[in-house]
């Protein structure tokens, strides 16, 4: 097949374009593949972070065509005619907030024109974490112009079954990011990271309201006098950072707290989860997280709450545990069994009897099964 992939994708940094690098080395396999990206994927004021550009060494340096202007409905135009112009047998958008909806859905429109390209998305989400008004009208819009939906969890399947109950579609759970390397030692990636010895758990990824770091310091408020325990906290803010900190003042946490909050380039990203005995995951609200899959690419457990697709990936008592949402006892009770019980060898070793079943092979073969 002749496939154009558009998305957010190198140059850009972060998980979607470490997603669609590794989805389209996969597609390359068997067919012809183009990446088109963005100039602009954010205007500058409703961006959070320092940079939208990888800085790092990734093995996501793919060949992209930088075209997109995210707010400018001329270039969508110019961008929909050049794809109709191509005649791609197949056009792939990868879909996560509305905010890219009205891009989305004239290029497809216009690309469509052609009767020969078919639009797949490959869904994020449907219903975002942090709902604003307008934001199921601006859905609809992409979604009326798709012909194949992928979904990464049930969640995000039964919300596009609430929009649109007739789509064609496939759930097919999120890849591992095999892209940030191979696990190395536990000692050698503290010793990087210039940390001690002892229990380290880790809370990785932009830090959002949603994902619930506040829940997991009320968690190690109630752990601090029973375990010797402290939580790496890896990602920038999102949120308003002065809020976390001065919870964590307010709890007595400082001496709990490893806080590395710049944006962790990916040849970093091996360290953090290396050093770790756990990934938490307190979400309030999720579909799907790749946080899991990185976790899994590095055979670490996950302790998680049971929101979203959390619990389709992680196996209660098997390579993590699923908790209640929005309860610190509870969070704090399944950190705490993990270490009096020495859970981490055999959660280890359950993991890796996993990793096939997560490869990307099996996620591009359900692509063709549903395209065919």
């Amino acid at each position: 097949m002749k496939i154009i992939i558009l998305s957010t994708a190198y140059p850009l940094r972060g998980g979607i374009a470490h997603f669609v690098g590794l989805l389209y080395k996969e597609l390359l396999q068997e067919n012809e593949v183009k990446v088109i990206t963005f100039k602009r994927q954010y205007p500058a004021i409703l961006f959070p972070g320092k940079s939208q550009l990888e800085t790092g060494d990734t093995t996501e340096k793919i060949d992209s065509e930088v075209l997109v202007d995210s707010i400018n409905p001329l270039n969508w135009i110019k961008v929909g005619l050049k794809i109709k112009k191509e005649k791609p047998d197949l056009l792939i958008f990868k879909y996560w907030m509305p905010f890219f909806a009205p891009c989305f859905g004239t290029i497809s429109r216009i690309a469509k024109k052609n009767s020969v390209t078919k639009v797949l998305t490959i869904c994020d989400n449907v219903i975002p974490h942090e709902r604003k008004p307008g934001d199921i009208a601006l859905t609809k819009y992409f979604l009326k112009a798709v012909d194949y939906f992928v979904l990464l969890s049930e969640k995000v399947w039964k919300d596009l079954l609430s929009i649109n109950p007739a789509s064609k579609n496939k759930i097919l759970p999120h890849p591992i990011y095999s892209n940030f390397g191979l696990p190395i030692d536990k000692h050698e990636a503290r010793n990087h990271l210039k940390l001690k010895e002892g229990k380290l758990i880790l809370f990785f990824g932009f830090i959002r309201d949603y994902k619930g770091l506040d829940i997991l310091f009320n968690s190690l408020n109630i752990l601090k006098n029973e375990i010797d325990l402290k939580l790496i906290v890896a990602g920038e803010f999102y949120s308003n950072r002065e809020k976390y900190l001065k919870l964590a003042d307010e709890l007595g946490l400082k001496e709990n707290l490893l806080l590395f909050t710049d944006f962790i380039p990916t040849s970093d990203v091996k360290y953090y989860f290396s050093a770790a005995d756990c990934v938490i995951l307190p979400y309030r609200d999720a579909t799907q997280s790749g946080i899991v899959q990185i976790a899994m690419n590095f055979r670490k457990p996950v302790i998680a709450t049971n929101v979203g697709g959390l619990g389709e990936v992680i196996g209660d008592g098997k390579t993590g545990f699923i908790v209640e949402k929005d309860n610190p006892g509870a969070l704090a009770s399944s950190i705490k069994k993990f270490y009096l019980e020495n859970k981490e060898e055999e959660f280890i070793k359950n993991i890796s009897a996993e990793v096939e079943k997560y490869s990307w092979k099996n996620f591009v073969n359900g692509i063709y099964q549903l395209v065919k």
